[in-house]
């Protein structure tokens, strides 16, 4: 006689998932935002850098030099072409955080500079709850702060 062992009950898999049923909720716009708050200020950085280190002697290395360089991107960043693509969004986007970074900087190396400092920090701030230029806060801010660069010269 042999000897059989039972074989073992086969178990059916189930259709449950492991994991419930509902995604958890996306976080891709305040990702996004933050992404974009660090490109400008990174990139502003890398700008403020390279004209600190190529300067052609017209801004020397304190805070008034800083405040003129940071009213110079100022005066050339247009505003209507941050969204653009290639060349001319990347150059707006540089220019922009150029000026926030180096009125920062100003701010910090001199208290007089603090108004340009926060007037762009304001417009920045404002811009990235709206994301639109045309928003009267975000005009307000970029409007002042090129007023208090045409107070500076």
């Amino acid at each position: 006689m042999s000897s059989q062992q039972p074989s073992p009950a086969h178990i059916p898999p189930t259709d449950a998932p492991d994991s419930p049923a509902t995604p958890a909720p996306r976080k891709a716009s305040r990702t996004l935002a933050a992404a974009l708050i660090g490109g400008i200020l990174i990139g502003g950085a890398g700008v403020g850098v390279a004209w600190a280190v190529s300067g052609d002697g017209s801004s020397a290395n304190d805070a008034a030099g800083d405040a003129r360089d940071a009213c110079r991107a100022l005066s050339g960043f247009e505003p209507s072409d941050y969204t653009a693509k290639g060349a001319k969004g990347e150059i707006a986007l540089n220019r922009f955080g150029a000026a926030i970074v180096l009125s920062a900087s100003a701010a910090a190396g001199d208290a007089q500079y603090k108004p340009l400092s926060e007037a762009v920090l304001l417009a920045r701030n404002a811009h990235a709850v709206t994301y639109d230029f045309n928003d009267s806060r975000v005009k307000k801010n970029l409007d002042k702060a090129r007023q208090i660069c045409d107070d500076l010269d």
